[in-house]
């Protein structure tokens, strides 16, 4: 059994054709829908979510995404660049059987991100939250079902990006002036609207965030089959909540590899903070493959397209080093 190994979600540049030819080139095994924020509003993790959206629509002003009455140019131009990645990943996997990845940001992140007509955050209306978490919910069906139907050998995995998740829990989100910070939302609120968007999907859902402090234990009880996150940030006080994550059989997609240009260590190094773990924890060293997928730490949008293709064969040879080496 290899330990498998995938991207995060972004890429660097605006070539679609070429993003879905770089990711199925590199994860021959588990291949996922390349982002490229480089094109520009809707291009964006938020502006692409936004453009799943049912019945909901937004629009870019100078502050950010902000929610809007009716459809307008920015939603159409992320729908229509969607479509195209779809196209050119459908082009490149035809015959294709395995795990797929598909992304999108969360409702939490989103509601962090999106402003209502006044300008602050959605995040402080509890029935506009509940609302967008709803939207989402029905626009990632229709996706997952588009999906499906283009590449009907894939076994798809849901990640949701929640990077603003640890802020929304830790009343850490600041408000439209800067000067004050939105109240903390309730956990049990935050873990039901979670484990709503689960059921949307029948297959693994996975969430990511790299940044520090992933509430572990409340995604596991929200239903998550598996957690993305950024390897150099934890602490051993996660090392509890790590534990028994993985004796339940939560996946974890450990990123070790750094999202921007930085000299690559041999494959073997880069999962040695793994091994530790495992060690540390007491875990059977010949869980390790089953239990652990290695990706970069963060989406690759910000690195060079040589940096990100090596990054990606990298994990590949990373991930064999922890299946033949788990000692």
């Amino acid at each position: 059994m290899s330990a498998g190994a995938t991207g995060v979600g972004s890429l660097p540049g605006g070539d679609a054709r070429e993003a879905a030819k770089t990711v199925t080139g590199s994860f021959e095994e588990f291949p996922y829908l390349a982002e490229l924020p480089a094109r520009g509003p809707g291009a964006d993790m938020i502006g692409r979510s936004l453009g799943l959206l049912v019945d909901m629509y937004a629009h870019v002003e100078p502050s950010g995404w902000r929610i809007s009455d009716r459809p307008g140019r920015d939603s159409k131009r992320a729908r229509s660049w969607l479509g195209e990645d779809l196209d050119a990943l459908e082009e490149f996997t035809q015959g294709y059987t395995g795990k797929l990845k598909v992304q999108a940001v969360g409702p939490w992140t989103l509601a962090a991100a999106l402003e209502l007509h006044g300008g602050e955050a959605m995040l402080q209306d509890p029935g506009a939250c509940r609302d967008l978490a709803g939207s989402l919910a029905e626009g990632l069906r229709e996706h997952l079902a588009d999906v499906r139907k283009r590449i009907p050998g894939a076994d798809v995995v849901l990640q949701l990006d929640e990077p603003s998740l640890t802020a929304v829990l830790l009343g850490r989100v600041r408000s439209a002036s800067g000067y004050r910070t939105y109240r903390a939302v309730d956990r049990q609120v935050v873990e039901g609207a979670l484990r709503d968007l689960f059921a949307v999907h029948d297959g693994e859902v996975v969430v990511h965030s790299c940044a520090p402090e992933v509430p572990f234990a409340l995604l596991r009880r929200a239903g998550a089959t598996g957690v993305s996150f950024d390897f150099s940030l934890l602490t051993e006080r996660e090392d509890d909540a790590i534990g028994e994550a993985v004796e339940g059989g939560t996946k974890l997609f450990a990123g070790v590899v750094p999202g921007t240009d930085a000299p690559l260590s041999d494959p073997g190094g880069s999962v040695m903070g793994v091994r530790k773990l495992w060690r540390r924890l007491g875990l059977a060293p010949g869980t390790l493959a089953e239990s652990v997928v290695v990706t970069p730490s963060c989406g690759l949008a910000g690195a060079s397209p040589a940096y990100a293709r090596a990054v990606q064969a990298h994990c590949v040879r990373a991930a064999r080093s922890l299946a033949d080496n788990p000692e």
